[in-house]
């Protein structure tokens, strides 16, 4: 008698977004459902590692994961989503993927190579642009901007770093105390940040190693590295039916199964949710894993009040490393800098356990 086809492996879940979120839901269902991923890129980048890359190339091995070498079961799909009905997933290439399940984690717009050893070559070409520089500037103060001139300044001591902020304090996604302790480092470095100021850079500016700030100051540099926020990657889905889901900065509206709202069969995950906390890596795991196991009760037929709830961790430490053996933390209760802070994430930027936890060596 021929054995009928495992329930469990009938549902079709779709996940569009290769990120730290969408690769650990991916992971989590693939022995438990027919799994497609829709990225782009053909590796997963983890982000944390993105700014010590640029300073230590050889440090993009670990961080560039090739999708294939954790996701043994699911069927990849090299593409970008551009668009989605109630019932499939479409591609930029015509074609279409229909689902059981789907769950959006597009992050933010991201305009890095699709291929990994492109990659590689890139964070090649800004090691060595930094090296061949005595000046560097930097434009924007959020995390970004910071952990790179913290790294910059850390590995090459004699080149001058300036850091250009339009806010009236760095990191503005912690409280002033953690964002004034990460000032005096990087000023204990010698880098020259300017607070309530603007760049616009032009391609005669960028040639020229002069660039004009919005107070009409003169800045000198040999290269520059825009680190501003990217946009909320959810344009493809403004024309769809999840347009009265988005909110007026475009993130996804959640419920605390972190469903989208409305809709009983789409869930979001990572920085694309409006969940009220702040946008880290560890955070959109978390929500990966929240979204995994609800999927798996759906499918084996559970009631909808049995599935895991998520409550948004608005005291969420936020952690940001400054080179090797510095960083700042903020805690629920208090901030710190220096060696505790360094010894959480400078030193391996959490990459080794990300790795360990998707299955492979850290």
């Amino acid at each position: 008698m021929e054995m009928a086809e495992p329930a469990k492996l009938s549902a079709v879940v779709v996940v569009v977004g290769g990120g730290v979120a969408g690769a650990f839901v991916a992971k989590s269902l693939q022995s438990h459902a027919q799994v497609v991923l829709i990225e782009p890129k053909d590796y997963l980048e983890i982000p944390y590692g993105e700014l010590r890359s640029k300073v230590e190339p050889l440090f993009a091995e670990r961080t560039l994961i090739k999708h294939t070498d954790y996701l043994t079961d699911v069927r990849i799909i090299n593409n970008r989503a551009t668009g989605i009905t109630g019932k499939e997933v479409l591609t930029e290439d015509g074609g279409s993927v229909t689902y059981d399940y789907l769950v959006i984690a597009t992050g933010h717009v991201d305009s890095a190579t699709r291929i990994r050893d492109e990659r590689l070559e890139e964070f090649k070409q800004d090691n060595q642009k930094i090296e061949s520089s005595r000046s560097i500037l930097v434009i924007g103060g959020g995390p970004v901007g910071v952990e790179l001139a913290a790294e910059i300044a850390t590995d090459y001591l004699g080149k001058k770093v300036t850091l250009v902020h339009k806010g009236s304090r760095l990191l503005e996604f912690v409280g002033p105390k953690a964002s004034k302790k990460a000032l005096d480092w990087l000023v204990s470095k010698k880098v020259d940040v300017l607070l309530n100021e603007t760049v616009e850079v032009t391609s005669l500016e960028a040639s020229s190693g002069t660039y004009t700030i919005s107070s009409g100051e003169k800045i000198t540099a040999d290269c520059h590295f825009v680190c501003v926020g990217k946009p909320i990657g959810s344009g493809w889905l403004s024309p769809s039916f999840l347009k009265e889901s988005l909110d007026e900065k475009g993130r996804l509206q959640v419920d605390k199964n972190l469903r989208v709202r409305g809709s009983q069969i789409v869930f979001a995950a990572g920085d694309i949710t409006d969940v009220p906390e702040i946008k880290q890596g560890y955070l959109a795991q978390a929500h990966a894993m929240v979204i995994a196991k609800n999927i798996k009760l759906l499918i084996n037929g559970s009631a909808q009040s049995k599935l895991a709830t998520y409550t948004a961790n608005s005291s969420a430490p936020a952690l940001v490393s400054l080179g090797r053996k510095g960083g700042v933390a903020q805690l629920p209760c208090f901030s710190v800098s220096g060696w505790f802070p360094a010894f959480i994430k400078s030193r391996d930027l959490f990459i080794g356990k990300v790795r360990k936890e998707i299955g492979l060596k850290a």
